[in-house]
């Protein structure tokens, strides 16, 4: 049935996401078709496509003829890719104030409240998602789709190293934060949201670039 391989899928993508970001998979580590279908009881089709998922959220690396390896993050990558995104985001942010209504701020507030809930509760990867998410998700309230897969390929390149390195303090400072911006953009305060948003960036940044480098072995 269709929906129960989907289910499956987001079973197993799930699953190797937590072994990854646990660090029971380290980075440069192998995945090998064959031994994780045993694993999980299913067909490589199955694992194929879990794959090919971990894959477009770059938390592995797919090389043709050798398979499929855990990717290693680069501190390097994820500088440049906070540099683009503070110069997209300066932009969106203060096209957004010029002309967000009262259902796109609820909107945002929403999201916030999903993301208190996330860090509350400790859920790893769904805090990352749901904090990444913010920025794209001010971005599909504006309904540039545009920016919004923009965004999320830049949130993509650092996905692996954020899940890795971002502590519980990190994620709930990171929230607040969030928090403090809704609350400019709702008061129309276009050069504190602006400054807000930029110190976000670089506070999260600055967060990760203090981490260790990963291992490129396992």
């Amino acid at each position: 049935m269709p929906g129960m391989d989907s289910t499956t899928t987001g079973f197993i993508v799930e699953t190797l996401t937590r072994s990854i970001v646990e660090h029971r998979l380290q980075p440069g580590a192998k995945l090998v078709e064959q031994t994780l279908a045993n694993q999980f009881g299913v067909s490589r089709t199955l694992i194929r496509q879990a794959l090919f998922k971990l894959s477009q959220n770059r938390l592995i690396r797919m090389e043709p003829a050798r398979g499929a390896f855990v990717a290693a993050p680069s501190i390097a990558e994820a500088q440049q890719v906070f540099a683009v995104r503070r110069m997209l985001e300066a932009g969106m942010t203060q096209a957004f104030i010029r002309q967000a209504d009262a259902g796109q701020l609820q909107a945002l507030q929403d999201h916030i409240a999903e993301e208190q809930a996330a860090v509350m509760r400790g859920d790893v990867p769904g805090r990352t998602t749901l904090l990444g998410d913010f920025h794209v998700r001010m971005a599909q309230l504006m309904g540039n789709e545009v920016l919004a897969h923009l965004l999320m390929d830049l949130l993509s390149r650092c996905a692996l190293i954020t899940l890795m390195y971002q502590s519980d303090g990190a994620a709930e400072h990171s929230h607040e934060e969030h928090r403090a911006i809704v609350a400019a953009l709702e008061a129309r305060d276009e050069a504190r949201a602006l400054l807000l948003m930029d110190e976000h960036l670089r506070n999260v940044e600055a967060s990760l670039t203090l981490a260790p480098t990963p291992p490129t072995k396992p």
